[in-house]
Parts: C-alpha cells; sequence; structure tokens
C-alpha cells in the first residue's frame, strides 16, 4: 500500500519523507530495496510515538524543502498523481481534501462557508443540523511551509486520546484568518484501508483500474473479474489471458498466450502460450515455447521448447527444438544446494524420465521413457536405462484362486 502511495508522490515531487514506526527497520529497507535508483529523493523520518502519538506528532521533526507540503496516508493507495496535483495548486494557505457522501455516519463533518473551510466538526459534537453535512474530511493536506512550521510545535494532545492531531492545524489557521480551501475528491481514490475488508475492497478497486488501463492498450481478456495482474507486470504486442489467469510481480509478457487457470511470477514471457493450469516461477524466460497443463518452470531458460503437460523443469538451460515428455522432472535439489541441467537442441527426453543434475545433455540427443540420467549425454547418443521386465506365467490365478 504504502509503495503506491510513494509512486503518486514521486511523479510530483523530488523530496519524499515517509514517517516509520511500527517495524520502522523493515519498512525502511523494503523501500530503499524497492527504490534504489530514486533513493535519493526518499528520506526517513522517524516518529516517536511513545512522547508524541498520533497523526500530528507524526509530523513533529520533519523537515520540508519546498515552500509547500503534500502531506499523505500510507494507507491510502488508491490515489492518484492527477488527484494530487490538483491538491498542490492555487496560493490557499492550506489545501484540504474533502469526500462528499451520501451517508457521512461516523465521519466528521467539514464545514464550509463562503467557499472556505470554517471548522472540522466531530460527529459526537455535531448538532442536528451540522449532522445533514455530506462534506468530510479525507486527510490529505498540502499546507504552506511557513504555516507547518509554526503549528506544528504549537500541536497539543490535550484531548481524550491524548493525541496530536493533524487537523488541530486547521482550527489554527482558520483563526489567524488564513485560506484553507477545499479540494474536492474521489472516495474511491481517498479510501483509507484500516480492515481486512477495507484491503479486500481497495484490491478490488486496483484490480479493475489496472485491468481496464491494460485492455484500453490492446490486452485480450477472457472473463477479465476473473485474472489477478500485479501492478507491477508490463504487457507489449498482442496478449491474451484467458479466466483465471494470474500475473504477479514483475512479470513482462510479450505477444503471447496466457490460458485459464496459469501463474507466471517475475519471469519473462516472449511470443509464447502457458498453460491451461501451467505455473511460472521467478527467474524463468520462456522465448517461442510452448508449455501445457501441469508444467512447472522455475527459475530456467526456455527457447523453442515443448512442454506439454505434467513436467517439472527447475534450474534449467532448454534450447530449440527440444521437447519435453509427460512426467518429466528435474532433480535439481540434493537437500543443501541446487544444480544446473543444461539441454541442447533437438533433444527429444522421454516420459517419465528423471535428470539428476548438475547434467549437461547435448544436441540431438535422444532419451528413452522411463529413464534416470546422472550423466553427461554426448551429441546424437540415445540414452536409456530401464531394469528387464519380468513375467510371472499364471500369477493372476495363483494370487487370486482358482475359480
Amino acid at each position: 500500500m504504502l509503495f503506491h502511495a510513494i509512486d503518486a508522490a514521486l511523479k510530483l515531487s523530488d523530496d519524499i519523507t515517509v514517517v516509520l514506526y511500527h517495524q520502522a527497520e523493515r519498512i525502511q529497507k523494503a523501500i530503499e530495496e524497492a527504490y534504489s535508483d530514486e533513493i535519493g529523493k526518499i528520506h526517513f523520518h522517524m516518529q516517536d510515538a511513545k512522547q508524541f502519538p498520533g497523526t500530528g506528532g507524526a509530523m513533529k521533526g520533519v523537515k520540508v524543502k519546498h515552500t509547500k507540503a503534500l502531506i499523505l496516508n500510507g494507507d491510502m493507495p488508491l490515489v492518484t498523481e492527477a488527484s494530487l496535483k490538483a491538491l498542490t495548486q492555487g496560493d490557499a494557505d492550506i489545501n484540504m481534501s474533502v469526500i462528499e457522501l451520501e451517508n457521512p455516519s461516523g465521519y466528521g463533518r467539514v464545514v464550509i462557508l463562503n467557499g472556505k473551510v470554517h471548522e472540522i466538526v466531530e460527529e459526537k459534537d455535531c448538532i442536528p443540523a451540522q449532522k445533514e453535512i455530506k462534506s468530510v474530511n479525507a486527510g490529505v493536506y498540502c499546507v504552506k511551509k511557513e504555516l507547518l512550521d509554526r503549528y506544528i510545535p504549537k500541536l497539543s494532545n490535550d484531548n481524550a486520546q491524548q493525541e496530536y492531531y493533524l487537523t488541530d492545524i486547521i482550527k489554527m489557521a482558520v483563526d489567524e484568518d488564513k485560506t484553507v480551501h477545499p479540494v474536492f475528491v474521489a472516495e474511491e481514490e481517498f479510501k483509507g484501508v484500516n480492515s481486512k475488508l477495507d484491503l479486500a475492497h481497495a484490491e478490488e478497486l486496483m484490480q479493475h483500474r489496472i485491468k481496464s488501463d491494460l485492455m484500453r492498450q490492446g490486452v485480450i481478456m477472457r472473463l477479465p473479474e476473473t485474472i489477478y495482474i500485479d501492478c507491477r507486470a508490463r504487457f507489449e504486442g498482442e496478449c491474451i489471458l484467458e479466466n483465471g489467469a494470474t500475473i504477479l510481480g514483475t512479470s513482462e509478457i510479450i505477444s503471447s498466450h496466457i490460458k485459464s487457470h496459469s501463474v507466471v511470477e517475475s519471469s519473462r514471457i516472449e511470443h509464447s502460450d502457458v498453460g491451461p493450469m501451467g505455473r511460472v516461477r521467478p527467474g524463468s524466460l520462456l522465448k517461442d515455447t510452448h508449455i501445457g497443463n501441469f508444467v512447472e518452470v522455475k527459475k530456467s531458460t526456455l527457447t523453442g521448447v515443448k512442454a506439454g503437460h505434467l513436467a517439472y523443469l527447475g534450474d534449467a538451460t532448454i534450447e530449440e527444438g527440444s521437447n519435453i515428455g509427460a512426467g518429466v522432472i528435474t532433480c535439481n535439489y540434493d537437500g543443501k544446494a541446487k544444480y544446473s541441467t543444461k539441454i541442447g537442441k533437438n533433444v527429444f527426453v522421454g516420459s517419465d524420465t528423471q535428470l539428476v543434475a548438475p547434467v549437461t545433455i547435448e544436441d540431438d540427443v535422444m532419451i528413452a521413457a522411463g529413464t534416470t540420467v546422472n550423466k553427461d549425454i554426448a551429441q546424437g547418443e540415445l540414452a536409456i536405462s530401464r531394469t528387464p521386465l519380468k513375467r510371472v506365467k499364471n500369477f493372476f490365478y495363483k494370487f487370486f484362486g482358482e475359480s
């Protein structure tokens, strides 16, 4: 959720401060890893929440570089650049985000007089006429630096919760006859996430946004409401996603067909088709390749390969023209370490073959069904390992007894 807010903020400013408290080190590390190319624009401030709890307490000690500061909430993943930009416009001392709700019950009301915010009244303090107000505070502000520098040190925790409230700066500004301008925003974008139910709802809205944009760009989706697409995924060319497809992480799908109920995780798929019910795990590259139902590929590169069904290909490199039969697995893990399997061009791997890594299979090789390959195979060879077939005459009748 926080990354979405940071992404939107970075489109407007080169000076982003993230206020941290709970699990601060973990969150800072995740941000530094995700934004390594832009980390110079992101600063961190540790909130002393024990001494200064609340939204106002979070701002104590924050240094503002520019003449205005846009104050966002970390639990608003749906905000967009356009909406935030609207909050930064004009010469008002404070621009305050406001939502119009048909049912504002449970929210503090924003009293607006002559186009300016007059006060924020908590619902429990509202008189009957104020309860009819449909304008509520969305919790995002753009404030002049000069006011923040003066108001934040004046905040008091003399209230029932003994917290420092950022909303108190609105009263300070009104008392000084400063201009507090209401900026009406969409509820969908400024919806906070305060529960698992809110999180699920926000995810639905985000998915609708992501898929609508991709379909406008030309991605074909069958029953799009059944498809899940990570916001970091990228698509190029003519792409088809069938019902139940899941595209996760930093996946790149290029002119490819992802069939029903297949999963692609942080991998690149080029001019290929996956599934139905295929799985491509992180770090894989598929080019001009077909993998079918119940084929799992992990951290492997497949170029011009066919693997029709029921196979596991992990830590492998397989070149063009090779065919992987049903039940083939790369035995890439010995309980301590992972090892690689290398398969050349025009290799036929028969059904139920185990490839015990590390192993190299050169070009133009045939591997018979049921073979366990634990040695390198040279170009042009046939590899076969089978236990001799034993037949016992009349065993069925001896086992079950004569009729």
